[in-house]
């Protein structure tokens, strides 16, 4: 893992497109931004942007393609958003029917492709400030849970929030905050510290998507808006097609983290 975290995120990309790295991104080309996906027809296309710029928590937009095109050119020119992801999923009526490493056999002309910021992308932060990050230790997917926070709704878009959480040594839980406070358009800094029943979720251990990590003795769980948030408003609106990244599974895009940052 150590030599992918010092790969340039072109290269990391073309090991993806051919097939040499097929699971989470976390760790992945140090210092560069990582995004969430989310495909969506034209139709449903202004809706959707509409329901991220009332939810930039949970969806923070770091770039949005042309009709049709696969091409992200403010994040990643050169990348192809439908190759370029280790692992995608397809929704039909909100339904996941396919998981799949390339959409290309799925493309129509009227897609439209939403990049969301990731909090992979403030991980290197943390790391640099002494705050250890347990799903890269482990190797693991980071853990994901659905919340009862409710999103505001845009057109046909509803659903509550889900949270990525990270384990952190109850010292460093100030710190953690104020270091990823920085990083808004990649989620910023966490909606929630200590007790997950608070936002409803019951059981740590069984996470909706991604890993489960253990809680050490000393430790506090902190939770971040998560860009999979999407999939469980998919869910709830059904549209005839919704193609998203499989949670963990993001596109590295050539946006250094410190420029999204805030001073």
């Amino acid at each position: 893992m150590d030599h992918l975290n010092k790969m340039a995120p072109r290269d990391v990309r073309a090991f993806i497109r051919e097939g040499k790295i097929n699971g989470p991104t976390a760790g992945m080309s140090g210092g560069y931004a990582q995004a969430n996906l989310v495909i969506l027809k034209k139709d449903l296309a202004f809706d959707f942007l509409l329901f991220c710029q009332r939810n930039p928590k949970p969806c923070p937009v770091l770039d949005v393609t042309e009709s049709g095109s696969p091409v992200a050119s403010l994040a990643a020119p050169d990348a192809d958003i439908r190759t370029d992801f280790p692992k995608y999923r397809v929704y039909r009526h909100g339904i996941l029917t396919d998981e799949v490493s390339d959409i290309t056999p799925y493309w129509e002309d009227d897609f439209v492709g939403f990049l969301i910021g990731c909090s992979f992308s403030f991980e290197q932060a943390l790391i640099n400030n002494g705050i250890p990050v347990r799903h890269i230790e482990e190797g693991t997917n980071v853990p994901m849970y659905k919340t009862n926070i409710d999103c505001v709704p845009a057109g046909p878009f509803h659903g509550q929030m889900v949270v990525s959480m990270r384990p952190v040594p109850e010292r460093l839980a100030v710190r953690a905050a104020q270091v990823t406070s920085r990083f808004p358009a990649v989620h910023g800094g966490p909606i929630h510290i200590g007790n997950p029943k608070a936002i409803g979720i019951q059981d740590l251990s069984n996470p909706h998507f991604g890993d489960a990590v253990f809680v050490r003795e000393g430790e506090v769980p902190l939770f971040w808006a998560c860009g999979v948030t999407p999939q469980a408003v998919a869910m709830n609106v059904k549209p005839e097609i919704v193609i998203t990244h499989a949670p963990g599974h993001m596109l590295i895009t050539d946006i250094r983290d410190e420029s999204l940052a805030v001073l």
